[in-house]
């Protein structure tokens, strides 16, 4: 039996049992290996899964791995690197399409799923709104500020402007810690009073401030501080 035709009979199994039961039936380096196999179709993918794992932790990790960090890894090159970017683009607008067809929002967790895949492993803190209506339905989403996230006053002033645009009756404040730690500092707390005081005064209600990172969220709504 050939190298080749080996991989093939062990890439079937994976396929086999991914069919069977699912990425649940795979263990997280065969999952991965699995993927691997359709961007490295001549190489054992296994040992590569395995140094993914190793560098990054787990499959988030890898998916918002920046291109020159991949490949660094032995065995992935450019073209399975931009494999892996397309992967995480295509969950990131499974996850707002989803968020557009069902766009009234009742609770934090309507929007946390997408914003923590389209957030939550940035190395920037950025600032974004959801601006809605007065269903609670999505009009639209802006970023507001990439970089730190302070008490500037550009912030007001920016989103009084794109709430009057949208004739918006509220907005969502969305940040994200880089850093991991999902706890609002005091800046945090006194820049949402600063935006909620500003709002109120064309009619923009502030329902939440959340603030996200790779792994879940805080509700500044839930937490009682607006």
């Amino acid at each position: 039996m050939s190298e080749g035709k080996g991989y093939e009979g062990h890439r079937k199994r994976l396929r086999t049992r991914f069919a069977t039961a699912g990425a649940d039936g795979l263990l997280d380096y065969e999952f991965i290996e699995l993927l691997l196999t359709y961007s490295i179709p001549r190489r054992d993918t296994k040992p590569i899964a395995k140094a993914l794992l190793k560098r990054f932790k787990n499959l988030q990790g890898i998916l918002d791995a920046e291109t020159p960090e991949l490949v660094e890894v032995n065995g992935i090159g450019k073209e399975t690197a931009l494999f892996i970017k397309i992967l995480k683009g295509l969950i990131t607008k499974y996850h707002r399409e989803n968020l557009l067809q069902n766009p009234k929002f009742r609770s934090p967790t309507d929007v946390t799923d997408y914003l923590k895949v389209e957030m939550g492993g940035l190395k920037d803190e950025q600032f974004r709104c959801l601006f809605l209506n007065n269903q609670n339905e999505l009009i639209s989403e802006d970023i507001i500020q990439t970089g730190t996230v302070d008490q500037a006053v550009v912030y007001p002033r920016k989103i009084l402007e794109k709430g009057l645009h949208y004739k918006a009756t509220a907005v969502i404040l969305v940040h994200n810690h880089p850093g991991g730690g999902l706890n609002p500092s005091k800046s945090d707390i006194e820049l949402t009073r600063k935006i909620k005081e500003a709002a109120s005064g064309i009619g923009l209600k502030v329902h939440d401030h959340i603030i996200v990172t790779r792994n879940g969220y805080f509700s500044m709504h839930e937490a009682g501080l607006i």
